[in-house]
């Protein structure tokens, strides 16, 4: 239940019409007068996402805060502001943004550009000042009027101090016996909510004559903290120390009380208004409040105190060990605080053993939570902190690798790995960690599709590893590059010797996903029931054993193979983009299977998009291989033929030749509908690079027949890979296959750009485009990108100016 919003009618009304008319309002005021009281009880009857912005420093911080509210996590690559415009566009809820105390003009034209890109976001921001931007409607909240001496005591001022007194437990005021006192008080408030609060609260405890005036708010919070008793001011003392939110468990452990005894103290606090209950159940200080009570620790042992509370805290929540952790701990509620402990524990040589134990161990738990953002900054901030355990920060560094490669993309985290090298060789066993880290830079490596180099790798790893976990799992990505490469009888070999050792119990995966390889193969030459019969016993087994992650993808391999196989439901949004990306492109084959062309289209083009941005090599080719059938079917040949040459420049480039039998196969029948002799030698090509690793075509390939040629161009394909030179010589038989230019600065544009930059000019917004090309906000965005990058502007007003006068 909100507490009473008393003398606020006027101001409560202007708020609720700024509302309901403007979509971005700020609610300004100096601190103590009340703005996020006002803000609750003005959204109370609304959808609303609150985040707390006290105490952030940085505009990167408060839109990371927006996104972590909204639950949209950027994508890699992607920017904050995209993320959170689209984010916000068709959402109804209301964004507030509560206690910016960050200079407001540093975020305001990110929040402008939230309101230009969007249709239907709202914003409100309580801050002590406005942004100054055109979208913004400001309310400024003032100080109530104290009556001046000739005027009766009455008013919104006089209202809030009876009832605040009478609230903590004082007597009624008789306001004609005490006229002097009281106005002599409340004049020393200047009309501050908080300050009248805290005025009052003192009242009760020792009486109206007894309180003597404060003429700023750290005097009201210093008389207030004085009629404290000693548990209480030590409670108010520790708290000042902390720079976020923390729960009732965190509070018991800063006070040395216990839980009960905790509950007790932050009570009192709450009521002499000096700490905030949260709506989440956590405790935070008002940052003037804060200020104030670290003033008071200046000569006290209570700083050392709380961080030594905070790391035993840490210490023991944190899981024992450092491969477990569930996605369900209770401490992840307060994890602001446990980075807060990790960086203080890193930032003293005498802790920093201990903080890298804690970011090793906390590890788990984030990864398991799908919170690898969090993990990577936490991470990383372990390392650049010092050098700790050569073995401990190894093991560091290698997982800040594999979360940066996941949040920002795949390469992002290969520095990381270079780090985790140089602890690995202080580590007592350094070929042990060397070649841990080569097992995940080969796993880096083979999902950007780099196979040259992801072999490389997972060989040094199986020369350096002993017979463990580690060079199995090396050995499994040796064979899916083999697979990648088509080189099917030595990833058979690889396979069957890796299956052929004992499964010890956090390696089941490896076997599961060895099994999965094997029915690819199955399939790429041309076996499709033994493959589905593979990947079906693969799904059970893993479905048994809780290997959720291996389990996805064999059911999204059985989905191609066998249409009538329906899987357990999964929320996509949730899955890292490794996996995510697979199973969206499966749901474009569905669709376009059913005959949905513009959305199988549109969701390939996504898979596109996602798949470039994450650097997910491998997954591109095969999204502009989907996009390619989907565009064909939409009779839209030009665009599919230069999506087609896309394909077999990145696929020949990685040498993935079947997949560049694939891209070939697709031209040659472009070619073969428009009676060209050139379909025959594509489609020689094709079957050229599938004969001698005795692969069958198979999907959409194997639907269309196409007649073939008896020989292939010299110097199209040596060692049985596509050369740079065939590439070139398909490309220039298809130079011409593109439509015409008409002279327009628009013929720059791809068709799917031009669609965009047409709805664009419309006035049309990111999800509203999105909505009607059957793609994702994201990809239209994509798309405004590259527009902006070919046609040298930086402004969609420029681009619809464009669109309107194109010579």
């Amino acid at each position: 239940m909100l507490t009473p919003c008393l003398g606020r009618e006027q101001t409560q009304a202007r708020l609720a019409t700024a509302l309901a008319s403007s979509r971005w309002v700020s609610i300004v005021g100096p601190p103590g007068s009340g703005k996020t009281l006002l803000a609750r009880h003005a959204t109370a009857a609304d959808e609303s996402t609150w985040v707390n912005a006290r105490g952030m420093q940085h505009a990167d911080q408060v839109l990371s805060a927006c996104l972590d509210a909204l639950d949209v996590p950027p994508t890699p690559g992607d920017s904050a502001e995209g993320a959170l415009c689209r984010a916000m566009d068709g959402q109804d809820t209301l964004l507030v943004v509560d206690g910016l105390d960050l200079d407001p003009s540093l975020v305001g034209p990110t929040f402008q550009q939230v309101m230009s890109a969007t249709t239907d976001a709202r914003l409100a921001v309580t801050s002590v000042t406005m942004a100054g931007q055109p979208a913004e409607r400001v309310v400024r909240v003032a100080p109530f009027l104290v009556p001046r001496e000739h005027e009766p005591l009455s008013g919104a001022a006089v209202e809030l101090f009876l009832h605040r007194v009478e609230a903590a437990g004082g007597y009624a005021i008789d306001l004609d016996a005490h006229a002097v006192d009281v106005r002599r008080l409340l004049h020393a408030t200047g009309g501050l909510p908080l300050l009248i609060e805290q005025i009052a609260v003192q009242i009760a405890l020792v009486g109206v004559t007894n309180v003597v005036p404060t003429a700023s708010l750290s005097e009201a919070v210093h008389g207030s903290y004085e009629l404290l008793d000693p548990d209480q001011q030590l409670c108010f003392r520790r708290m000042a120390q902390m720079t976020s939110p923390v729960s009732i468990d965190v509070l018991a452990e800063i006070s040395g009380v216990d839980r009960d005894r905790a509950s007790t103290l932050a009570g009192g606090l709450v009521r002499r208004s000096l700490l905030e209950l949260m709506p989440d159940g956590r405790f935070d200080m008002l940052t003037p409040i804060r200020r104030h009570g670290q003033f008071l620790t200046a000569s006290t042992d209570d700083r050392e105190q709380t961080r030594s509370a905070l790391l035993t805290w840490a210490d023991r929540v944190a899981p024992a060990d450092f491969n477990t952790g569930a996605a369900d701990a209770s401490w992840l509620v307060d994890l602001p605080v446990m980075r807060s402990a990790i960086t203080t524990a890193c930032a003293d040589p005498a802790t920093r053993t201990l903080g890298y134990g804690l970011a090793n161990r906390i590890f788990s738990s984030l990864y398991t939570s799908m919170r690898a953002r969090d993990a990577v900054e936490i991470l990383e901030a372990t390392l650049v902190s010092g050098d700790g355990p050569a073995e401990i920060g190894a093991q560091v560094a290698r997982r800040a690798g594999i979360a940066a490669s996941e949040v920002r993309g795949t390469y992002e985290g290969l520095w990381l790995l270079e780090r985790a090298d140089e602890h690995a060789l202080s580590a007592p066993d350094p070929d042990d960690q060397l070649a841990k880290n080569a097992s995940i830079r080969a796993e880096m490596h083979l999902d950007a599709g780099a196979l040259v180099k992801a072999e490389a790798e997972a060989r040094r790893a199986l020369e350096l590893g002993a017979a463990t976990e580690i060079t199995r799992q090396a050995a499994r990505t040796l064979a899916d590059v083999q697979v990648s490469r088509g080189a099917f009888r030595h990833a058979t070999a690889t396979l069957t010797e890796l299956l052929a050792a004992r499964d010890h119990k956090d390696e089941r995966w490896i076997s599961l996903s060895a099994r999965t390889l094997l029915a690819r193969i199955a399939l790429e030459q041309g076996r499709p029931t033994e493959a589905a019969s593979a990947a079906r016993t693969v799904v059970a087994d893993a479905r048994a054993i809780a290997e959720d992650r291996v389990a996805l993808l064999a059911e999204t391999l059985l989905r191609h193979l066998d249409p009538t196989f329906v899987p357990p439901a999964v929320d996509r949004d949730t899955l890292p983009w490794a996996v995510r990306i697979p199973v969206l492109a499966q749901d474009a084959r569905d669709l376009l299977r059913n005959g949905d062309l513009a959305r199988a289209a549109g969701l390939a083009a996504d898979v596109v998009v996602l798949a470039d941005s994450t650097g997910l090599g491998r997954d591109a080719v095969e999204g502009r291989l989907l996009l390619a059938r989907a565009l064909l079917a939409s009779d839209d040949r030009s665009q599919a033929i230069t999506t087609f040459l896309a394909a077999l420049d990145r696929a020949a480039e990685m040498s993935m030749p079947l997949r560049v039998a694939d891209a070939l196969d697709g031209l040659a029948w472009v070619d073969q509908q428009r009676d060209l002799r050139d379909s025959r030698t594509l489609a020689a090509a094709a079957n050229a690079l599938r004969a001698p690793r005795q692969a069958a075509s198979w999907g959409y390939a194997a639907d269309q027949p196409l007649a073939v040629g008896r020989s292939v161009p010299s110097g199209w394909i040596v060692d049985n890979e596509f050369t740079s030179a065939g590439v070139e010589a398909v490309v220039g038989i298809f130079s011409g296959a593109t439509a015409p230019e008409t002279g327009s600065v628009l013929d720059r544009l791809s068709n799917a750009e031009r669609q965009v930059a047409e709805r664009v000019a419309l006035g049309l917004t990111s999800r509203q485009i999105a909505a009607e090309l059957f793609i994702s906000p994201r990809t239209v965005d994509a798309h405004l990108t590259h527009i902006y990058r070919k046609l040298d502007i930086t402004t969609r007003a420029k681009l619809a100016a464009l669109v309107a006068n194109p010579g």
